[in-house]
Formats: C-alpha cells, sequence, structure tokens
C-alpha cells in the first residue's frame, strides 16, 4: 500500500518530490551539525532552532541581517560554478554584522527552487556550512522550498539570515569616528555579490574568445570575502572607530554611512590597484571612474576607521593575519556638498 501511495503521488505530479527532499536532508546534515557548536540546543521541537547565549556579554545586544546573492546565482547557474554561492550567501549577512561590532551566533538560509536537484542543492548547503564555521557561527537551520510554476526552467534563488550579539558598550558607533581618522581599505576577493545585473551583460556582450570568457567568469564568481574572524581580532585588541562594508553602492554610497554628517572622507585612488576584473568590466562595459566607484568595491571589500596614530600599527597587523590592505584615505570637515571625494 506504502509503495502505492509514492508512485502515485499527487504532490510529486505536481512537481514537487517530498522523498527528493528527504534525500537532500540526509545528505546535508552532517555539514550543518559541523557548524554546531555547545551554545546549540539541539534539535528541540523540531521545528526551530535554538542558541543560548554566552553568560558572559554583559548587556547583550542581538543584531540582525538578511540579504542574498542577486544575480550572481545566475552567471554561477549559467557557467555550472556553484561551488562559492554557499559562501556569498553567507558573507553578505555577517560581514554587515560586524560593522557595528557584533560577533554572528548563527545563520539560517532559505533555499527556494522551481525543482529539487539534489547535488546542485547540497553543494550549495555544503558552501554555506563551510562559511558558518570560517566566521565562527552556527548554521541553525534552513528551509528547502519547492515551487514549480513560481520559479521557471530549473531555477532557484538564496536567501540569508544572520543573527550576532555585542555587549551594549562596545557597539561600533559612526559618532566614535572625528577630524583626523584614517581609512584603511582591506582587499576583497572580487566583485563579492554586487552589480552581477551589469557584469552579466558585459560578459554577454563582449566579444572575446570562450577562454577568456571562462577566465574573466571565474574571476567574476569568486567567493566573498568573510571578514568576522578578522574584524573580531582587531575589535579585540585595537581601537576600531568604525567600520564600512563596501557591499551594493561601492565607495561612494557606503562610506557616509559610517561617518557623522557634518564629516567627509578623501579616498587616494593610487593607494592601491584596481584588480584586473575590475579593469576589464570598466573597459569593456565603458563605465566611468565615478560610476565604478559607486556601482562596485573596486577591490576594497571593508574599511576600518582608526585613529592616525594607531593606522601603521593595525594595518601591519592586518597584513600579519593574511589580507593586504592599503592606507585608502582621511576623515575630513566637509567641503563640499559630497561626503565622499576621490583624489
Amino acid at each position: 500500500m506504502t509503495k502505492e501511495i509514492i508512485e502515485n503521488d499527487p504532490y510529486k505530479s505536481a512537481g514537487v518530490d517530498i522523498s527528493a527532499g528527504n534525500e537532500l536532508v540526509n545528505i546535508i546534515k552532517k555539514d550543518v551539525a559541523s557548524t554546531h557548536n555547545e551554545n546549540v540546543l539541539e534539535n528541540i521541537g523540531g521545528f526551530a532552532g535554538m542558541y543560548s547565549l554566552d553568560k558572559n556579554i554583559k548587556n547583550p545586544i542581538l543584531v540582525a541581517c538578511t540579504d542574498g546573492v542577486g544575480t550572481k546565482v545566475s552567471l554561477a547557474q549559467q557557467y555550472n560554478n556553484l561551488d562559492g554561492i554557499g559562501q556569498d550567501l553567507v558573507a553578505m549577512c555577517v560581514n554587515d554584522l560586524i560593522v557595528c561590532g557584533a560577533k554572528p551566533l548563527f545563520f539560517l538560509d532559505y533555499f527556494a527552487t522551481s525543482k529539487l536537484n539534489i547535488e546542485e542543492t547540497s553543494t550549495v548547503i555544503k558552501s554555506i556550512a563551510s562559511a558558518c564555521i570560517d566566521s565562527d557561527c552556527a548554521l541553525l537551520g534552513g528551509e528547502t522550498a519547492e515551487m514549480p510554476g513560481h520559479y521557471i526552467d530549473n531555477n532557484f534563488d538564496l536567501a540569508g539570515f544572520s543573527v550576532g550579539c555585542v555587549s551594549k558598550d562596545k557597539i561600533l558607533k559612526k559618532e566614535n569616528v572625528i577630524n583626523g581618522n584614517v581609512l584603511i581599505g582591506i582587499e576583497s576577493s572580487g566583485p563579492h555579490s554586487n552589480g552581477f545585473s551589469l557584469i552579466r551583460k558585459i560578459i554577454d556582450e563582449s566579444n572575446i574568445s570562450n577562454e577568456e570568457k571562462n577566465k574573466i567568469v571565474s574571476m567574476a564568481l569568486a567567493p566573498t570575502s568573510l571578514y568576522p574572524k578578522l574584524i573580531m581580532n582587531l575589535i579585540d585588541n585595537f581601537k576600531i572607530n568604525a567600520i564600512s562594508h563596501i557591499t551594493g553602492g561601492g565607495l561612494t554610497e557606503n562610506l557616509p554611512r559610517s561617518i557623522p554628517k557634518d564629516l567627509g572622507v578623501k579616498i587616494d585612488t593610487n593607494s592601491w590597484e584596481m584588480p584586473y576584473i575590475f579593469k576589464w568590466l570598466q573597459e569593456n562595459g565603458k563605465i566611468t571612474n565615478s560610476d565604478m566607484y559607486r556601482i562596485f568595491n573596486c577591490g576594497i571589500g571593508m574599511i576600518i576607521i582608526v585613529d592616525a596614530e594607531d593606522s601603521e600599527t593595525i594595518s601591519s597587523e592586518i597584513t600579519k593575519l593574511g589580507y593586504k590592505n592599503f592606507i585608502t584615505g582621511s576623515v575630513d570637515e566637509m567641503t563640499s556638498k559630497e561626503s565622499v571625494t576621490f583624489i
């Protein structure tokens, strides 16, 4: 009787395969469990994840972020390169969390697809789990939704949700920034997960060989850098005034979010060399300098703002921790309507 029900599963006839979903859970459960620490309360209730806050956090403030990967997913699918998409999803959330000084605690993912491809989905979730480990947070749970007719062809989308915690007296605020502070730019791994509608358009319209196109695609799909361990190390050992995650909106639109309204920043564009992928995009997309800095991170994924007298020491420490970094500019009084000036 059971076999007959399965073979004549009305839900499967509508395009939803419950058995495939169960098989996926069996494949990924070890990866998910590998991210858990002593704060995770294992499988109580079965409908929600539970996490116990460390008792040594005084005046704990919970911080939450949500984000997606955008149309980078489309490029990854088109070129059958999904290995880093899960890391992109985690990074776009936890890299936002740490801007206010919060340590990532746990992560949740939402995977929605037209038709569940077990191999494809498990690849993405394994990448999510690995990125959670690298960010020192737990993959507390997630949801996989099969929605034929809503998502067309073999298409899928991702969303991520992360929660972190910071002691109230250690929150990084833009009010800490003063005139004369120094900006230290930390390298990105590439475009991260921003600007991909334009990136895909430029790649599709470019007149280059398949070999060169594959090279560019590989650079564009480089997984987004994970900064939490680096930033938490710096926060624990140095005075950090503010942080800016250079995400959608580039340098132009993100830096003002991290400084007081009466101050501006001057960015020395000669302090670092724009990576090849950005030069290629600018040349082939005929993009102006101002638009490049407004759309892409241009090789700088995170900027920390510090006192001038600490800048060299902190820069050296970042180098020791394995990240290229550059003294990219300084904080100054507002001299024009633009709070970010490129020199």
